[in-house]
This record gives C-alpha cells, structure tokens and sequence, in this order.
C-alpha cells in the first residue's frame, strides 16, 4: 500500500485535526528547508532545499494534504513569520524575483502528490519522471515570472541555467527516499 494511501486513509478516518497537523509539520519542513539557503552572485534567487520539500510532501503527504501545506506555508510568511528562503517575509518578497517559484510550489505539489496517489512512485524510473516533472512546474512559474521584468533569455541564464544541477541531485534524493519508503511500507 501506498504511504500517501495510508496518510489519505488516516485523515478520511479521523479529525481534522490531524489534516492540518500533517499540514502544518509539512509548512514547517518547508520553513526549514528555505533557511538552507545559498546566495547566488549573479541572481536574485538563491539555492534551497525548498524544491526537495515540494517533491517530498508531494509524494508523501498526496495532493490534498500537500498543497495544504504549501499554502499554510506561503500565508505563514505573507503574515510576517519569516519563514522565505534568508528569513524573509512578507506580500512584496512574493512580488520579488522569486515570487513565481513560491506560487509555482502549489501546482507543482499538487501534481507531485496526484501522480503520487496514482501509483507513479511504486517504480524508481516513474518516481523519477514525477520529481521531474514537479521540478518542471517549480521551473516554469519561476521563469515565467522572472521573465516579465528581466526578459526570457535574462530569465534563463539568472534563474534556471544555474539550477539546474542542484535541480538533478534534488530530483535524484527525492526520487531515491521516497521510492525507498514506499518499497519499505509495502
């Protein structure tokens, strides 16, 4: 059985309570993940393990209770807690350069957590193909948004070129710890 079919089970089961408490800890690792954070010269947009979080609640937690919390997470710093990558906060960091990465965490862990309840993390090649394509999402927003006030080829060579190597070990650690839970919860 699927982790995210038993965390989906749990929560069909019992309060609602422990909906937002799986949330919740899910915006927390999220918090966590962004003050992994390097600076990149060239770029308003640093490196952090937030895109690694994305994949990871997606798989585990499932679309529902994932994008939850992503949106906690994101109401958490537009609330004052500084929870963004440097221990930012705040509406106008998510109108900065990297508010198109943030807004693209949403439909990236929901379509991580779909694909995830759809059986594609039971094999380590379709696992892989959904931290991509997650990944992808993340990619797309952010560029999109960058490109607006910098251009598209500016977009690229400051916020996805540079990534993208850290976007590949990320894809590889996510892909290999969650397939590695879901064969061991089977």
């Amino acid at each position: 059985m699927l982790i995210t079919n038993k965390i989906e089970t749990l929560t069909k089961h019992r309060s609602a309570a422990i909906t937002i408490s799986a949330a919740f800890a899910g915006s927390l690792l999220l918090a966590l993940l962004a003050h992994l954070s390097i600076p990149v010269p060239f770029s308003p947009v640093p490196i952090t393990g937030q895109t690694f979080g994305i994949l990871f609640l997606g798989a585990m937690l499932g679309s529902r209770i994932g994008t939850l919390s992503v949106i906690m997470y994101i109401s958490e710093g537009l609330m004052g807690l500084p929870v963004f990558a440097g221990g930012t906060m705040g509406f106008l960091y998510l109108l900065g350069p990297t508010g198109g990465y943030l807004l693209g965490f949403i439909p990236a862990v929901y379509l991580v957590g779909y694909l995830s309840e759809q059986g594609w993390i039971n094999s380590f090649t379709s696992a892989f193909l959904t931290m991509t394509i997650g990944t992808s999402v993340i990619f797309i927003f952010g560029i999109s948004w960058l490109a607006i006030t910098a251009g598209l080829g500016t977009a690229l060579s400051i916020g996805l070129y540079p990534y993208l190597p850290g976007a590949a070990v990320k894809i590889i650690l996510a892909t290999g710890i969650v397939y590695s839970i879901n064969r061991f919860n089977k």
